[in-house]
């Protein structure tokens, strides 16, 4: 599984980042948790508010801090 944080690295991304980080290991799915900070990256993705995350390619969320139950919820599907 991979997994995208979204964010030029404002500290809602960075709580973002640690949500997600904290999600996959209490699901114990084995992910890779990446951290895109470029601007036209993000923008490649179709995400103009971040945070954002993105897994498997699909976007889940963006324009807010997701909860952990909602992470848990993408990464057990």
């Amino acid at each position: 599984m991979e997994i995208k944080v979204l964010g030029p690295g404002c500290a809602k991304c960075k709580q973002t980042e640690q949500i997600v980080t904290e999600a996959v290991a209490a699901a114990g799915v084995e992910a890779r948790v990446e951290k895109i900070t470029d601007v036209m990256a993000i923008a490649g993705y179709g995400v103009f508010g971040t945070p954002a995350v993105v897994v498997d390619g699909e976007v889940k969320i963006m324009g807010k801090i997701p909860k952990k139950d909602e992470v848990l919820g993408w990464l057990t599907k």
